[in-house]
């Protein structure tokens, strides 16, 4: 509905026309606005906006005809609605109304009743095409807003298959349209590396999608016993992976649950390697350090990944290289250890102090073993 009085444009040139045009709509309610040439009529009609025309055709200058075309030209004032009101008369006159779009014609001497009538009608007309075209406008844009959020919500379950909903929570925490570079967070996590031993050695007795396809089953089943711990894959670096666990005070006991769970699932995917022309089982070394780490997007504006920075990312990879120089399956540092609890399930030995490549400080490493695989040494019992 309409939230003012209608507002008519009325044109003539005769000023007795226009008054008495006045005095018969204001008497009814509607607002007037009045024009004495074609011209002029143009102006008022893009800067008045009226919701209907009374326009007179037989005007010096210009003619009703012709102002009529140019409003229909006009994307503001186009779709005003028109009635002629003249002396001319005669099929011929009605016919050109119609062909410059008008939408009524009436002659003079009217019927004052009929005339009101007509903008009465064609005013409530007006109304329901505009209340129609808002609610097709506002179905459209529902549609549109519904098709966009079932894209972004499509997108949004894809970029968790790249990026780890612990990730987004950090460099997307309003949705993924916030993200952008130099979003982070610093806080005590634990990393965890885990590599494939003698991969290279495996690759050259394969073809490559042999090699893909074990890959794929062996880095499925490792995640599982990662989300398991709740922690989550940071990456994949060829035949190794980086994990992040983050559960606040108990990330580093995760972890060590997480890499002992890894192990057992090796054992039982080597029982099914001759599925992947494997003819050696595999083998896994597993390094782990808990430290402050930056959690969030690094890169550039044009090329983002989301990451973990810090020396808990390089210490936990030098700590699985140790894995292979003391035939270890999971090495950990002492920062791990001192946060972890007594249990039935593994224990803990300690294995040497040492000063790990590209390090200064030297510190001691651990190994990490089920109990049902009896130690080298003598268990370390944490208190």
């Amino acid at each position: 509905m309409l939230n003012h009085p209608p507002r008519i444009l009325l044109v003539d040139d005769e000023p007795v026309n226009i008054t008495l045009l006045e005095s018969l709509l204001q008497s009814e309610g509607y607002d007037t606005l009045s024009a004495a040439s074609g011209m002029e009529a143009l102006t008022i009609a893009k800067t008045s906006i009226p919701d209907l025309i009374v326009l007179d055709i037989m005007m010096p200058g210009m003619n009703g005809f012709e102002v009529c075309q140019k409003l229909r030209e006009d994307s503001i004032v186009k779709t005003i609605p028109i009635i002629f009101l003249t002396a001319l008369d005669g099929d011929n006159f009605k016919l050109r109304g119609l062909e410059v779009m008008g939408d009524d014609f009436l002659t003079k001497p009217f019927k004052n009743d009929l005339l009101l009538s007509k903008i009465a009608s064609i005013l409530r007309l007006q109304e329901m095409r505009s209340q129609q075209v808002q609610q097709q406008l506002k179905e459209k844009t529902k549609r549109q807003l519904s098709a966009a959020w079932n894209i972004n919500l499509a997108l949004s379950e894809k970029l968790r298959l790249f990026v780890p909903d612990q990730f987004l929570r950090r460099i997307a925490p309003t949705g993924v349209e916030s993200i952008q570079l130099g979003n982070s967070q610093e806080e005590e996590i634990t990393v965890l590396f885990c590599d494939i031993r003698k991969f290279t050695a495996i690759c050259e007795s394969q073809s490559a999608s042999e090699t893909f396809q074990w890959l794929n089953v062996f880095f499925s089943q490792m995640n599982d016993c990662i989300i398991a711990n709740h922690g989550f894959i940071d990456k994949y670096l060829g035949d190794a992976l980086m994990v992040v666990f983050d559960r606040p005070e108990t990330h580093p006991q995760d972890a060590v649950n997480g890499a002992l769970m890894m192990q057992q699932k090796i054992v039982e995917f080597n029982s099914d390697r001759s599925k992947y022309n494997l003819e050696q089982p595999i083998n896994i070394g597993i390094g782990i350090h808990t430290g402050k780490g930056i959690i969030g997007a690094l890169g550039a504006d044009s090329r983002l990944d989301s990451t973990v920075i810090g020396d808990v990312v390089n210490t936990a990879s030098r700590l699985q290289e140790l894995t292979k120089h003391y035939e270890c399956g999971i090495i950990a540092s002492d920062s791990v250890i001192s946060q972890l609890t007594l249990s039935e399930v593994f224990e803990v030995r300690w294995i040497d102090r040492v000063v790990p490549r590209g390090k200064q400080q030297a510190q001691d490493i651990y190994e990490i073993c089920r109990k049902s695989i009896p130690p080298t040494n003598q268990p370390l019992m944490l208190t």
